[in-house]
């Protein structure tokens, strides 16, 4: 991977507290593909969110940095945009108008009124969302919410999406199907994906690489897991897969066993 899309060298971070400086990262070193889907896995107080943080530009690193695209990252940008577990939309607006929201801010003065719509219309369709444009996010259910959530990140037309555990606070049918759908959306678009899970089954069916980190303070990357299961995927066939449940195993491994010890 020589040239990577994104590139994060050196990166720790420490905030400060009563007793001190609190080291939460040190030393991540991580290079992502273009168009590669990557999971971020660790137990909590592991520094997963604070990683996407800082490649989000909403925490400065310490220590090291980050690169996208030959660039430095030390602010928020359009070009990562980020969905959260709670879908943060204005529940004064129609799923139309959040997405319309995000859209003007970041195409005002490049794309017309018309175009503008269509491609509103258009990322509504990919989250099959199109038949709620007009609802406000108190009339539709949490995973419609979260649906609408990642059209607005789509629509921003990010270099990178990151996704802080975006289908955590889901019941488990709610949950596969919007897999199913990010699985899809991957797949048509192509883009770079971080995303942040605690949910082992969810990382092996969705990543082309699992990082797992180790616990803090000063986590860090423990094993990094690549993924060789072949394009689309599909749960059920997985289900009776020895080789998923082989990755599945490994993951489960690293986070009971050998969390504190990274790799040399």
């Amino acid at each position: 991977m020589n040239n990577a899309h994104l590139e994060l060298t050196g990166v720790g971070i420490s905030f400060p507290t009563d007793k001190g400086l609190y080291c939460a990262l040190q030393n991540v070193n991580l290079r992502i593909a273009k168009g590669e889907f990557v999971s971020l896995i660790g137990h909590s107080g592991c520094g997963k969110s604070t990683v996407l943080n800082i490649v989000a530009g909403l925490y400065q690193a310490t220590t090291g940095g980050v690169i996208l695209d030959g660039r430095e990252v030390n602010e928020p940008g359009p070009e990562r945009a980020v969905v959260f577990q709670n879908h943060s939309l204005l529940p004064w607006l129609s799923c139309y108008e959040n997405v319309e929201l995000a859209v003007r801010e970041v195409f005002r003065g490049q794309k017309s009124k018309r175009e503008m719509r269509d491609w509103i219309e258009h990322n509504l369709e990919l989250v099959h969302m199109t038949h709620a444009r007009d609802k406000r996010p108190s009339e539709i259910s949490g995973g419609m919410k979260q649906r609408i959530g990642i059209a607005r990140a789509l629509a921003m037309q990010p270099k990178v999406l990151l996704m802080d555990e975006p289908f955590g606070a889901l019941d488990a049918l709610t949950r596969a199907h919007l897999q199913d759908s990010l699985m899809e959306i991957h797949a048509d678009l192509g883009n770079t994906v971080i995303m942040i899970t605690h949910d082992v089954d969810e990382a092996v069916l969705l990543s082309d690489r699992i990082v797992m980190m180790t616990n803090g303070p000063s986590a860090t990357i423990g094993e990094i897991l690549r993924v060789e299961l072949k394009h689309p995927r599909d749960r059920m066939t997985l289900a009776h897969d020895a080789q998923y449940h082989a990755y599945r195993a490994q993951v489960l491994e690293f986070l009971y066993q050998r969390q504190q010890r990274p790799a040399a």
